[in-house]
């Protein structure tokens, strides 16, 4: 078996092996006509159950033709223009070499004996972020797994930086419409969900200044501690973008850290047209990006970045098999003494390949042309009588409900809109995403993609009444 290692005796092979997996998946992407094949749950699942592992096939290519029948063939493909569901980007080519690369190569991003170059192009790129958000020269970060690990660092550098002795007296105020994983971050951090204080948002769905204000002086009149406001730069369901400079006043005038969760709003620093909805953001303590989100970088690629690189210590412990603490007096640079995380993806590399290869204007140009397209598709909605739209589009998402003109229950509409979703997907003609608004279900476009037009939004938008139309008729049947 040792003739399946990756060293200087197989180079050959390797090379033989992954060219056949890359025209595999070539062929797939340039043969695809739709998102998704609408395979169900129940026919997939005996493929792969029936598959024995202990029974290698023991040939690459029975191994490919067996992937191509139970994943590449029913693959949900973010690169289709009409995938227009959740925060998953179609990629770009130098992220993917750089994925190639870093996989082969396999350094662990912990210690510098592990990663040599590797930990100088991670603290570049944070350097060249932070720069771009203007945290100022103290600065710092490291790359994560995702923004969910982002935000719970940073929370963690907040409840250690609040400095005090009872966890229970902590509050972290968020908008009611933040990332799920402010709560979960308060519960794993030993706070409960309870500390986390919802503000409430306006109609653009963004916080409320006037209700944080009123929040926090609530919390030092009771004697609690402001640990962290955290500001979104990009919520999930809205793509709404919170009011910086407000928060940033309040924060400093309440003595609270600073968070902006802009995991997926970061790609406003690279563009060329919008930058300025992220005004506020360097007066921020730390900050949260997605590059797998609006970088078009492939999952996963995140990092979370902090104004004040002492913070991170907050993080750090010292092990003498890996990173004793005279390794700091030697200034030998591991990266583990920053991260939450010991062995990690040289993750890094492919933003690298891709800001090396198209620079960062080249990003910036993709992500303003899905904001734009969002702009666009919200003008066909609001003028479509069949639909009702919530929000202008501070990003690239769009969430509308399909209102018929003769059934007026809403629970009934509800359903429809429900059906005409599972209906859309299991056709695999075009995949949206689903939400609820005050309490009633609504669908969700999340533009992501450069390719989608607005004849493709147009087009799924008669897909999806289409559906609800034909529930609504057989539920009439039904009743009658």
């Amino acid at each position: 078996m040792r003739s399946h290692l990756l060293n200087d005796t197989t180079a050959e092979q390797y090379r033989r092996f992954v060219t056949d997996g890359v025209e595999r998946v070539a062929a797939k992407l340039a043969t695809t006509d739709r998102p998704f094949t609408g395979i169900s749950v129940d026919a997939l699942s005996p493929r792969i159950d029936g598959i024995d592992l202990d029974q290698p096939l023991y040939d690459t290519t029975a191994v490919l033709d067996e992937l191509e029948d139970v994943y590449l063939r029913d693959a949900i493909y973010f690169h289709h223009p009409r995938y227009l569901a959740h925060l998953n980007c179609p990629v770009v080519i130098p992220s993917v070499l750089g994925e190639a690369v870093l996989s082969a190569v396999n350094s662990s991003l912990d210690t510098w004996d592990q990663s040599a170059g590797g930990t100088l192009i991670e603290r570049k790129l944070i350097d060249w972020t932070t720069e771009r958000i203007g945290l100022g020269p103290a600065a710092d970060g490291v790359f994560t797994s995702g923004g969910t690990q982002s935000n719970l660092q940073a929370l963690l550098l907040a409840r250690e930086e609040a400095k005090t002795g009872s966890l229970a007296d902590l509050r972290i105020f968020a908008s009611e419409v933040s990332h799920f994983s402010v709560k979960k971050s308060a519960k794993l951090l030993g706070l409960g969900q309870d500390a986390v204080v919802s503000i409430p948002v306006d109609h653009d769905k963004r916080m409320q200044t006037v209700a944080l204000a009123r929040e926090l002086e609530r919390c030092a009149q009771d004697g609690l501690i402001p640990m962290a406001v955290v500001a979104t730069a990009g919520t999930t369901d809205f793509g709404s973008i919170d009011p910086l400079p407000e928060i940033a006043e309040l924060c400093e005038q309440f003595g609270t850290w600073m968070h902006v969760d802009a995991a997926y709003g970061c790609g406003l620093l690279a563009s060329l047209k919008h930058r300025d909805r992220i005004t506020g953001i360097e007066r921020a303590d730390s900050v949260t990006v997605d590059y797998h989100k609006s970088f078009f970088q492939p999952v996963s690629s995140s990092a979370v970045l902090v104004r004040d690189a002492a913070t991170l210590r907050h993080a750090t412990y010292h092990a003498e098999y890996l990173n004793p603490r005279r390794m700091v007096e030697e200034r030998i640079p591991n990266q583990v003494d920053k991260s939450l995380q010991t062995t990690r993806r040289f993750d890094a590399l492919k933003l690298w390949m891709t800001l090396r290869t198209m620079g960062a204007d080249g990003i910036g140009q993709l992500f303003d042309e899905v904001c734009d397209l969002a702009r666009e598709g919200w003008k066909l909605i609001a003028a479509d009588p069949r639909f009702d739209v919530v929000v202008e589009p501070s990003l690239s998402t769009l969430v509308f409900r399909y209102i018929p003109a003769a059934v007026t229950d809403p629970a009934e509409i509800d359903r429809a809109n429900l059906y005409a979703r599972k209906a859309l997907f299991a056709s695999g003609d075009a995949i949206v995403a689903g939400t609820k608004v005050g309490g009633r279900h609504y669908l969700k476009f999340t533009l992501l993609n450069p390719e989608t037009q607005a004849s493709d939004i147009a087009a799924v938008l008669d897909l999806i009444a289409g559906h609800a139309e034909q529930y609504l008729g057989e539920s009439l049947d039904r009743a009658s």
